[in-house]
Order: C-alpha cells, then structure tokens, then sequence
C-alpha cells in the first residue's frame, strides 16, 4: 500500500511551494498505484497520462504524480494531453492494466473559494509567498481527507503504451558542434544538423 503522506516532504521539496494541487497528485498517484496494486516506477514499468493543458490553476498537480509515482518527464514515461482537466491514467506496461483516478469537482471548487485563492493566488501572490497559517490547514485536508471524499478511481481497464525502447545513437550538429540524438538530425545542404541550425539557417536564407 502507498501511502500519500511519505512523499509530502519530498514532494514540496522537488515543487518548490506549498499548495494543495501538489498533495492532489500525491494522494491521485497513490490511489491509482494501490488499486493496480504496482509499486512505484524504478524504470518505466509505469507509464502516467495527465489531462493537464499549461499556463493554468492547479498544474502543480503534475508534480505530485510524478513525485508518486515515479514517472517523469526525465524517464519518458509520462505525457500531457492537454485536455485542461485534471485527470491522471495510470498504466502498468508489463500488463497493459489502467486506471484512471480524477479529483472529484466539489473538492475543487470548495478549494477555489478558500482565502488561499480568494486573497492570493486569484490576486497574483505567488504561491511561496502565502502565509503557511492559510495553506498548511489546506494541505493536511486533502492528505488527511478520505479517498472518496476527494477522488473518484474509475474501474480497471486494458490498454496498450508505446514500448519502443530509448537511442543511445547521438552525433554531433555539423554547424555548432552540439550533440544530437540522431532522429533529431536535419539535413542542411551536405551537412547534418541540428533544428535550431536548420532553422537558424533558413531564416537566414542560407542552405549549407
């Protein structure tokens, strides 16, 4: 059984804040882990897919779920969908079961009326810059609060993830000299190059 609250300190941590959209993601990757009954992510055994768009409240639930249930941006085995929602499916590859776990809405909009947004973020504070008095009692109710209170965990399902394994085959960009994985190679002329080379060259009119 994972338990949510283990990460809390970790996750602040990594996010950099206090807030309670990070804890969701916790508490969100634990409920998903536990009913596939799949420990967290050493390599990419598991894969997560997060509805979230960018540039909007609560993206820092992204954090939670990273933090969890260990897929990351850096293993690869994590994607946004931009659907703007807060929804998170979690897949076990080895066996293509998947759950999808949601926070429920009453939750959030009770969230969104609470002096944390009323008097702050809604007015432009920065998150860090809110008094631990206003967001502490927010973060030890949706860690502290029953499952069901809070998220709703849908019915396992199969599915199927991508399992084409990482390159190791990388090259140096003829115009700057960086490395480049190989299928980000562009051809410039009778060179191979980087994107930005490619585009850098375009704009300026120049082929090789």
């Amino acid at each position: 059984m994972i338990e949510a609250r283990e990460f809390l300190k970790a996750g602040q941590l990594l996010h950099g804040h206090k807030c309670p959209a990070m804890p969701m993601g916790l508490r969100a990757g634990a409920a998903a882990m536990n009913a596939l009954a799949v420990p967290r992510a050493k390599d990419k055994d598991l894969f997560a897919i997060l509805e979230l768009g960018d540039d909007h409240c609560s993206h820092c639930f992204a954090d939670g779920v990273q933090m969890i249930t260990g897929c990351t941006f850096g293993k690869g085995n994590i994607r946004k969908v931009h659907h703007g929602k807060f929804g998170l499916t979690l897949v076990d590859r080895g066996t293509g079961r998947a759950v999808r776990v949601v926070p429920l809405a009453r939750a959030q909009a009770q969230m969104k009326q609470t002096k944390f947004f009323q008097e702050y973020r809604s007015k432009g504070t920065p998150a860090s810059q809110v008094p631990d008095e206003v967001v502490d009692p927010l973060i030890q109710q949706v860690m502290s609060a029953p499952q069901d209170q809070i998220l709703v965990v849908g019915a396992e399902f199969k599915t199927e993830v991508d399992k084409t394994g990482e390159t190791f085959a990388t090259r140096p960009c003829q115009a700057c000299g960086e490395m480049v994985v190989d299928r980000y190679m562009r051809v410039l002329g009778d060179k191979l190059v980087c994107i930005p080379c490619q585009e850098a060259s375009q704009l300026s009119g120049k082929t090789a």
